[in-house]
């Protein structure tokens, strides 16, 4: 850290490894004190969450899988396809800036801790989004390397924290920090209602988006017309809006607002999907009822905002992934097959019982708790 000591200068790199990651991290980054200087290295896609908020470093890599790990055999597919060839570049750039930062800050899993670790960074701050606490704790090797490799870990439950304490490691358990970077635009959701419940669709932002998108479509057609509801579709950055309207058999209006974050709408004639930009995504949850979700973060952020969700898993989904997830947010996300009539019936249980609503909203607020976790980390960063 020479360098970056030299300057003078309060000098951070923050690393993040998915989507929702990139986004979290940039909500980090946009609250930070302005006598940082900060710059981002997503290490996978474009990261465009960092746009107007910090600039880019490093290589651009992009995976088949996305970084998705909830898909059977996504690792064998990011192999088969040249994912490898992602690595070195990766590994060299970070020695290549080794010491010119005064603090770097892994956002996401292990992925991230791994690579610098590999490439000579130690001292790291390790913001862990990944486990919750509710299934598996970190592993041998896990723990041997954060050992290792960081000062300081955020964990988001306690029982994870104390495990890295027993091994004198300064963990923290300073909660979800996702809830504090839910993200709002420019986008008024709350006046295109007129229906009495609303449903915020949350397909995702990988490359099975549009397949997930279509089903979501379908179970909402499915509805008998007294419980359609409003709906609204929040568009993570990387996905084409002409390819979901495809797949689901829609027709783009050309019609927008003067509101930044606004898309327009998808139409067959006989429904009408409201869309957004994902940055107006917590706009579209406020207004919402229910989300029918196969987001990452989104899903944790929904069901936060006391938003039950409904997810449908098939053949290619690793079930002990979901199976995790499950021990953390309980009945708050109802999980069904991917078919039609399945989502169809869930939604219909959802939106036709008040009551039920209710009570799933409550655990779920419970569940993944409230915001405050932000400020507890940017502290520590900065102190």
């Amino acid at each position: 850290m020479v360098e970056a000591e030299a300057s003078g200068q309060n000098r951070f790199l923050f690393i993040s490894n998915g989507h929702g990651e990139d986004a979290i991290a940039a909500a980090i980054v946009a609250r930070m004190p302005d006598r940082a200087i900060v710059e981002a290295y997503p290490m996978i896609g474009a990261g465009n969450a960092y746009a107007g908020v910090c600039p880019i470093v490093g290589p651009r890599a992009t995976l088949a899988s996305e970084g998705w790990r909830n898909v059977k055999g996504s690792l064998r597919r990011d192999i088969a396809t040249g994912g490898l060839g992602t690595v070195p570049p990766a590994l060299n750039f970070l020695r290549r800036i080794k010491g010119k930062y005064d603090r770097v800050v892994v956002v996401g899993d292990m992925v991230g801790v791994l690579a610098c670790y590999m490439s000579g960074h130690r001292d790291l701050y390790y913001l862990d989004v990944y486990k919750t606490g509710a299934a598996r704790l970190y592993s041998g090797p896990e723990r041997w390397t954060i050992k290792r490799a960081c000062k300081t870990v955020f964990c988001r439950a306690d029982n994870l924290a104390r495990s890295l304490e027993h091994i004198g490691v300064d963990a923290r358990s300073a909660g979800n920090v996702m809830m504090d970077a839910i993200p709002h635009g420019d986008y008024d959701a709350q006046s295109r209602r007129q229906r009495p419940l609303a449903v915020t669709l949350l397909p995702g932002s990988r490359a099975l988006t549009g397949e997930s998108f279509a089903l979501q479509v379908n179970a909402l057609r499915s509805l008998p017309a007294e419980l359609r509801p409003d709906m609204f579709l929040a568009v993570a950055g990387s996905i084409s809006v002409d390819d979901l309207a495809k797949k689901a058999g829609l027709k783009r209006t050309t019609m927008l607002s003067v509101e930044s974050a606004d898309l327009g709408e998808l139409s067959d004639g006989d429904m009408t999907i409201h869309m957004a930009r994902g940055g107006a995504m917590g706009n579209l949850l406020a207004a919402s009822d229910v989300a029918l979700s196969q987001a990452g973060t989104a899903t944790v952020q929904a069901l936060g905002l006391g938003k039950p969700a409904i997810t449908f898993v098939n053949p290619r989904d690793r079930r002990s992934r979901f199976t995790d997830e499950q021990m953390l947010f309980g009945e708050a996300r109802t999980v069904v097959e991917a078919e039609t009539q399945a989502v169809g019936a869930a939604l219909r249980k959802l939106l036709g019982d008040d009551e039920e609503r209710r009570r799933l909203a409550n655990i779920g607020r419970q569940r993944i708790g409230g915001p405050g976790a932000m400020q507890v980390i940017i502290e520590a960063l900065v102190e």
